[in-house]
């Protein structure tokens, strides 16, 4: 089978699966008191590590393929009852926990975080560190729009106790940017990436591939110039069209988006060029250098993904998350706050938790997520390792996730994964196609009415 001939037979709506279930499966009954209840739960379960995300909602304008939860910079009353909404709910949080556990992971998302003042992201970074130790080399990242910041910013921004950098430069090619609101880097991100690494700060940046006025060749271009700079790691996202979810995507869509065909291809080049540039492939979009922590763990079967990300066992924890929107990954279930920013800030300042709906996992769900994951994270699933990890036959395994020989065997037939009865991999070349095979394993998807984004 051709990559054209995959794509066209492969390229339908799935779940990107960084949670699982999806989130479009979260429930309103989930309330305050059950998140309260998770909170405490969640202190005799795995992972024991702490991971905190900060959701920063605000931006100067809005670009129009995100599809976060963000809104245009509001009056400095409203930004300051949400910063302190913040600390209220860092210390209503941290209440719940025990305090011998240690953070591995702080990330800060958006929104634009780095509208903020750098005083103001130290100020939060102090509350978070002060109730719990940290493991060895926590990572406290942060999400950069360098379309706003000047040298002074970055300067401050690398004493407020960040260690990574995220640069969300989408595309070098000012056509694209222009088309989809995004403002270009504010200085050259040359100079960036030499004045923050001068002070010891890893760097990531991400892409999105798929935009308006993009081609194979365009976003070839962008990427070379990234391999060229070797930050530390480098995301290709693939733009997600869901303007039932977005309807700033309808602007996108009058202006013209790539075919899929083209878009495979954007892909394509970019991990060519990404792997003879030296770095490898982690997941379905992340690329890494062979001395980023990441690698060895893709080796060794034990890389992991969150809400925050790729992540190692090492520094993998049970997410927290604050602010609106903000979505916590605990051992038993998912937590959800508000999206509205104002009941946000009164639920909070009136003594409650935000959350307004969520999910319990039943252990079947349990289970049918670590399969998933070992595929997603580790591209294979060994069925005998995770039958003397659950302590259940694989057999069982098996029959909980939906497997099913035929359907299996027509991706192997196709070139999209290879399979055994003790393992399936996934081979190079059906690496864009993970989450169909992903989705061949989740009970859900076999009755599912809901909406999904395709892979490419």
């Amino acid at each position: 089978m051709t990559s054209e001939e995959r794509l066209q037979k492969y390229n339908v709506p799935v779940p990107r699966y960084t949670s699982y279930p999806p989130a479009n499966y979260f429930h309103g009954s989930f309330g305050p008191g059950e998140y309260e209840a998770a909170l405490e739960e969640s202190n005799t379960a795995g992972p024991a590590h702490i991971s905190f995300y900060i959701h920063i909602p605000f931006c100067r304008h809005l670009c129009h393929y995100c599809g976060c939860n963000s809104f245009v910079m509001t009056a400095k009353k409203t930004v300051d009852r949400y910063i302190s909404a913040l600390h209220t709910e860092i210390d209503k949080v941290a209440g719940k926990l025990n305090n011998r556990r240690k953070i591995a992971q702080i990330h800060y998302g958006g929104g634009t975080p780095t509208l903020l003042p750098v005083s103001t992201l130290r100020e939060l970074n102090r509350h978070l560190l002060a109730g719990f130790e940290c493991i060895d080399q926590p990572e406290i990242a942060i999400e950069c729009h360098p379309g706003y910041m000047d040298e002074s910013y970055w300067t401050e921004l690398t004493e407020a106790g960040f260690n990574r950098f995220s640069l969300g430069i989408q595309d070098f090619n000012d056509q694209v940017l222009k088309a989809v609101n995004r403002r270009p880097s504010l200085l050259p991100v040359e100079t960036i990436v030499t004045s923050v690494r001068k002070k010891g700060m890893r760097i990531n940046m991400d892409f999105i591939y798929g935009l308006p006025f993009q081609t194979a060749e365009s976003f070839a271009a962008t990427i070379r110039r990234a391999a060229e700079l070797q930050p530390d790691r480098l995301v290709t996202f693939s733009y997600a069209h869901v303007p039932w979810v977005n309807k700033r995507q309808l602007i996108i869509e009058k202006t013209g988006l790539p075919p899929g065909g083209e878009k495979g291809r954007m892909y394509e080049n970019a991990r060519s060029i990404l792997t003879d540039a030296g770095y490898q492939t982690i997941g379905m979009d992340h690329f890494v250098k062979e001395t980023d922590e990441l690698y060895p763990a893709l080796l060794t079967g034990q890389l992991h993904r969150n809400f925050q990300g790729y992540c190692t066992r090492r520094t993998t924890g049970q997410v927290y998350a604050l602010g609106v929107t903000g979505i916590s990954q605990l051992y038993n279930g998912y937590a959800q706050n508000s999206k509205d920013i104002v009941e946000y800030i009164n639920r909070i300042e009136n003594d409650s938790f935000a959350t307004v709906k969520g999910y319990r996992l039943k252990r079947e769900e349990q289970i049918t997520g670590m399969v998933i994951e070992s595929l997603m994270c580790n591209y294979t699933i060994n069925w005998k390792e995770l039958e003397e990890q659950l302590m259940i036959p694989s057999e069982q395994i098996k029959e909980i996730t939906g497997y099913n020989f035929c359907v299996l065997k027509t991706f192997a037939e196709d070139g999209i994964i290879t399979m055994d009865n003790d393992h399936i991999r996934i081979t190079p070349e059906g690496s864009l196609f993970i989450r169909n095979v992903a989705a061949s394993l989740d009970k859900k998807m076999q009755q599912t009415t809901r909406s999904f984004s395709k892979p490419v």
